[in-house]
């Protein structure tokens, strides 16, 4: 007897333009494995939505496109808020924010409030579809060619940190990395998937990902994009390299 068919990824689209969001759907619902369960006009209206309690009534949300400038409440908050209000029950949907190159700082600070990747608005509909089911595995969100080329030019405007800022931390956390996985993670850096370390490394893939394990516990990071995030801003990797 064959394995079920498994559910569909749920998503939800979170945008104040309501011609958008009829966009991304049908680009979405065109796909067996995805669905659009939930829409919301601005950040506050998903915040409300997205809340553990109401999605008893509503059912999960997986994955959620996340537009930045929005009135009432904008992108970045109501990021932040839907992911620290996660409990054990009801885990918090993955965030991927929606953005433009003139947005790259606040795309950093979205990433630091818990988002999972970002892609840019004018993205192909392939991109984004691969995007939210990259996202939605956990595996390499950072993949896309236009994502990294985004990530390295997000780190070039980053301010240089002053002694005894709080990255500190994070540069003895990278400190406290073995050789193999400091290795690990200039490669997932590099948009590498687990398999594709493996053959870099000439190593199994489930080893791999046990360093990427180890590596996000040491870090702090919730998922690949902020352990990238951590290696940019520390300096473990620079742009281009």
């Amino acid at each position: 007897m064959s394995d079920p068919t498994p559910a569909p990824v749920r998503v939800a689209l979170v945008d104040d333009q309501q011609l958008v969001r009829a966009g991304f759907r049908m680009v979405i619902d065109s796909q067996p494995d995805l669905e659009v369960v939930l829409e919301a006009g601005d950040g506050a209206q998903a915040v409300r939505a997205l809340d553990p309690a109401a999605r008893t009534v509503t059912g999960p949300v997986d994955v959620v496109l996340m537009d930045v400038r929005m009135p009432t409440m904008d992108g970045l908050t109501a990021t932040a808020e839907i992911t620290a209000r996660a409990t054990d029950d009801a885990p918090a949907p993955r965030v991927i924010v929606l953005t433009t190159f003139d947005l790259d700082e606040y795309v950093l600070a979205a990433i630091r409030a818990g988002a999972s990747g970002f892609l840019l608005k004018d993205t192909p509909p392939e991109d984004m579809l691969a995007a939210i089911r990259t996202v939605h595995r956990g595996d390499a969100v950072i993949a896309p060619s236009s994502t990294r080329r985004l990530l390295e030019h997000l780190v070039t405007a980053l301010p240089p940190d002053e002694p005894g800022a709080p990255a500190d931390p994070a540069r003895q956390a990278v400190a406290d990395l073995t050789d193999r996985e400091r290795e690990v993670l200039l490669l997932m850096a590099r948009g590498r998937s687990n398999s594709e370390i493996g053959r870099d490394l000439f190593v199994a893939e489930a080893t791999v990902k046990t360093h990427v394990g180890r590596i996000l516990a040491k870090l702090g990071a919730r998922d690949r994009v902020q352990a990238v995030v951590v290696a940019y801003e520390t300096g473990l990797v620079r742009p281009g390299g």
